[in-house]
């Protein structure tokens, strides 16, 4: 298996990535037999949080594989913004996982500027990991978010994380295009480690798996870290890990262009449809704020049962509903004045149906009673 510099840390890790989230869903015994199998299979790299199951997942980790502590990379993170909160979970952390550090204590799931600026604050959770690390209980500082990446752009700027991570899956790049037009390149600049989650987009790319994958280790980020709850699983993300070959531009812009998920709704934020609308419209500012809103992921149709389920519970996931619709407000004209004439079809490559798209982005996003 491939492995890669984890930015100027000076670790190395595996291409792929164990995510301990999943480990709530299956029994101790069944976690050790996958931790351990993928420790033998030449992976190094395993992540979790103070947050899941309460500790669970970290228990689970101590217990299984904590006797092979050399032979990986160990990941936690805390959620609180305050720095006696941190400093307690940290220590809790680190006696769930048995051991007395981690290689990487990650800021988790950094909602906004404004809790960047708590965090970095004198009494706030920075500090705690700080310390943390100059106690030798961590050995370097990370922040994640999940979305949009404003708050890891600005953590990114202040100098002070030496690792980012990221939702990026290729579905997701239509939603918020900045993680790899501005996080990717800000982080290189920066040094940073990139830890790339969520290479399937928690599930809804099932029926792409291997491709999704493919783009997902194809990207200029350090580990893919993917969660894992049975062997099938495991050996099937194994499998793309170790027949990997780096999918070429063409390949990407196929991808992007056939894959189900995608479809004729959603908007690839391409900008190829700029100045088609005769009423001012911006399209893709549009169809960008949707994108915040529900992840393009309501459609008003519904085709294949699983994949309709899996939207219903991932529309709203990362919680930034408010956000896509406060940037819609901004909008002037917005979608209200579209008239259906279809003056901008044919600048679409990707054979969005544009009216349609944008009477129901605004029915959403204006809180219509109905579409």
């Amino acid at each position: 298996m491939e492995y890669r510099e984890l930015g100027k840390t000076g670790l190395k890790t595996s291409l792929l990535g164990f995510g301990g989230f999943h480990l709530l869903e299956i029994p101790q015994k069944e976690a050790g037999a996958l931790l351990n199998a993928y420790l033998d299979a030449g992976g190094n790299y395993i992540e979790t949080a103070a947050s899941y199951g309460n500790g669970e997942s970290e228990r689970k980790i101590g217990a299984s594989v904590m006797h092979r502590r050399a032979d990986f990379v160990l990941t936690t993170k805390v959620g609180d913004r305050e720095k006696a909160a941190a400093a307690a979970k940290i220590d809790r952390s680190l006696k769930n996982l048995r051991t007395d550090h981690v290689d990487i204590i990650l800021l988790h799931g950094m909602e906004s500027v404004d809790a960047l600026n708590r965090s970095l604050a004198e009494d706030g959770a920075y500090q705690a990991a700080l310390e943390a690390k100059k106690a030798g209980k961590a050995l370097h500082v990370g922040i994640s978010m999940h979305g949009q990446p404003a708050p890891l752009l600005a953590a990114l700027k202040t100098g002070k994380f030496e690792a980012v991570m990221s939702t990026i899956n290729y579905y997701d790049r239509c939603n918020f295009p900045e993680i790899e037009g501005e996080l990717l390149p800000l982080a290189r600049e920066k040094g940073a480690g990139v830890i790339l989650m969520k290479p399937i987009a928690d599930g809804y790319l099932y029926r792409n798996a291997e491709r999704a994958f493919r783009y997902a280790f194809s990207r200029p980020v350090s580990v893919v870290v993917a969660g894992i709850n049975n062997r099938q699983m495991l050996d099937m993300d194994l499998r793309f890990a170790e027949a990997y070959a780096p999918m070429s531009e063409g390949e990407e812009l196929e991808l992007l262009k056939t894959a189900p998920e995608l479809g004729s709704y959603v908007c690839r934020q391409c900008g190829s449809c700029a100045g088609a609308c005769g009423k001012g419209i911006d399209i893709k500012e549009v169809f960008a704020s949707e994108a915040y809103y529900d992840r393009q992921m309501m459609r008003g149709a519904v085709g294949d049962t699983a994949q309709y389920a899996l939207s219903e519970r991932l529309k709203f996931w990362f919680g930034q509903k408010q956000q896509g619709i406060d940037r819609y407000a901004r909008l002037s004209p917005n979608a209200d004045a579209c008239d259906g004439c279809g003056a901008c079809l044919p600048g679409c490559p990707y054979g969005v149906d544009i009216p349609y798209k944008m009477h129901l982005a605004g029915y959403k996003l204006d809180a219509k009673e109905i579409y």
